[in-house]
């Protein structure tokens, strides 16, 4: 059985609880570390400001990933997930085989057709419909491969366009994970991603019967191009998720997640919020992340 990893997503947002001080900041010293020696990567949300009130201090995630990766050398750092509209594909291209270079190849590039309208507006963004943030997905990608390998890329699209752009330095190019909740999306999936992440709003809306149908349509989407389902790591990620305080929530942890294993999930990426202490983080590592690698 493949190993059973964990990513920790580091809310960027202040509060008055926090002293309006970003919860990411709050946890350098004493979580962050913890979590770097039983986590493998470390995640931030791409949002302008807050999805609760908007006037809460709320970090840029491309500014906060690079601040990561120098802080913690030994965690991958993902974004979870780029909103498509927000940057130019080129220039994601650019800055991920940027961060990837500085890194050491510690980068995962994960990005999404993006789903928040108000916040498009508010930054002056369009927001076309659905089918169309697809497509403008499927270039964007075609572009960000192109750039990653090619060593004079052009591409010239019916959204975007390049004209001999060059993206050196060219390392390893990062995995390209695409963020889901829907069904129409995979199809794309099955031919661009390197990886598929699911993410369910809250915690307590986690349920392995409602992703197996969205995992039997990426299998037979990815059938039907002649690739390998398999070939497709799989991650579920929330918001919204508590630390257990005692070894009988640890057990409904395990519980909720087997499931998922054994429908193929490899990694779970979850939000636990600003926990007080690391307690209850090495309490999760030994008695959920260790049992699950146990079989």
């Amino acid at each position: 059985m493949p190993e059973i990893k964990f990513g920790w997503i580091a809310p960027v947002m202040g509060a008055e609880k926090t002293g309006w001080v970003p919860i990411v900041m709050n946890q350098q010293e004493t979580i962050l570390p913890v979590v770097a020696q039983h986590f493998d990567s470390v995640w931030i949300y791409d949002h302008l400001y807050g999805l609760i009130d908007p006037v809460d201090p709320w970090l840029e995630c491309w500014t906060t990933l690079t601040w990561l990766a120098a802080r913690f050398p030994t965690l991958h750092v993902g974004s979870i997930v780029l909103g498509l509209g927000y940057r130019n594909p080129a220039l994601v291209a650019k800055m991920a085989a940027t961060l990837q270079t500085l890194s050491g190849g510690r980068l995962v590039l994960g990005i999404g057709a993006g789903w928040r309208e108000d916040e498009y507006r508010a930054f002056g963004y369009p927001f076309p419909p659905a089918a169309v943030r697809r497509r403008q997905l499927d270039e964007a990608l075609e572009i960000i491969r192109r750039m990653w390998s090619e060593a004079q890329p052009s591409f010239q699209g019916e959204y975007f366009g390049i004209q001999d752009a060059y993206c050196r330095p060219q390392p390893p190019p990062p995995p390209i994970m695409i963020g889901s909740t829907g069904a129409a999306i995979l199809p794309l999936i099955a031919q661009r991603a390197d990886w598929w992440d699911v993410w369910f709003w809250t915690a307590s809306a986690i349920s392995a019967e409602a992703y197996r149908p969205k995992r039997d349509a990426l299998d037979r989407a990815a059938a039907a191009i002649g690739r390998d389902p398999a070939s497709i790591p799989r991650s579920i990620s929330s918001t919204g998720c508590r630390l257990p305080r005692d070894s009988a929530q640890s057990q409904q942890w395990l519980d909720l997640l087997r499931p998922f294993v054994d429908l193929g999930v490899t990694r779970f990426l979850f939000d636990f919020g600003n926990p007080r202490s690391a307690e209850p983080i090495l309490r999760f590592a030994e008695e959920v992340i260790a049992p699950l690698n146990k079989g």
